[in-house]
């Protein structure tokens, strides 16, 4: 019995691939950890919240996001957008382009579960008007450009679009994600993106983050 399962398992995944290859997609298994690389924990994101500059936010003057530019290239046809998508999605399939075409993705702004790209933005954990705002304004295009593109840290997440347009620019004291049950990992990762860029913090900002670390 044990034999016929496992003979017909490896039928049904020879039968995908086999789909696969006839249409010219790309099936990727379920990721361990469908996120971004994660924040350094609560008691280290106090630590770094303690040694954030705490100043006013600055002038909005000459924003543009354009000056943060996205998506870049990253490998091949993949920009960042769809390398996120990828990342943080279960059984994506891309076409030649490397555009997602099916595949699950969990929101952890709000819990919604979404099966088309298109349903998804991909958000920036510290908004780049934020970021403008708090001392990317005296950045190089390259630096922003960095920011803005960052893979290496808790900074782009896939979430659905609308939640991520509630958000806007606003910073922690102004704007958190629906489900409460993410504020800590929220914290930790703003103040992640925060502190490895250097960027400044307002006092109500400040007081925001701490409360919300005090879930964790």
């Amino acid at each position: 019995m044990k034999r016929t399962g496992i003979t017909a398992t490896a039928t049904a995944t020879v039968t995908a691939l086999a789909g696969a290859f006839l249409t010219g997609t790309v099936l990727l298994a379920p990721a361990a950890d469908a996120a971004p690389p994660p924040p350094p924990g609560a008691s280290t994101a106090a630590t770094h919240l303690a040694a954030l500059t705490v100043a006013p936010e600055g002038s909005e003057s000459g924003y543009s996001r354009d000056k943060f530019p996205h998506w870049i290239t990253q490998s091949g046809t993949c920009n960042t957008r769809e390398v996120v998508l990828k990342r943080d999605g279960v059984n994506v399939t891309t076409d030649s382009s490397c555009a997602a075409v099916s595949g699950t993705w969990k929101s952890p702004y709000d819990g919604a579960t979404w099966t088309k790209a298109s349903d998804l933005d991909i958000d920036h954990m510290v908004p780049l008007a934020e970021a403008w705002r708090s001392g990317a304004a005296s950045w190089t295009t390259a630096r922003r450009q960095a920011f803005a593109n960052d893979l290496d840290s808790a900074q782009l997440w896939a979430v659905t679009d609308n939640v991520n347009q509630a958000k806007g620019d606003k910073d922690p004291a102004e704007w958190t994600p629906p489900l409460a049950s993410f504020d800590c990992m929220y914290a930790r990762s703003w103040i992640d993106v925060k502190y490895r860029y250097g960027l400044t913090v307002d006092s109500a900002e400040k007081t925001a983050l701490g409360r919300l670390l005090s879930t964790c």
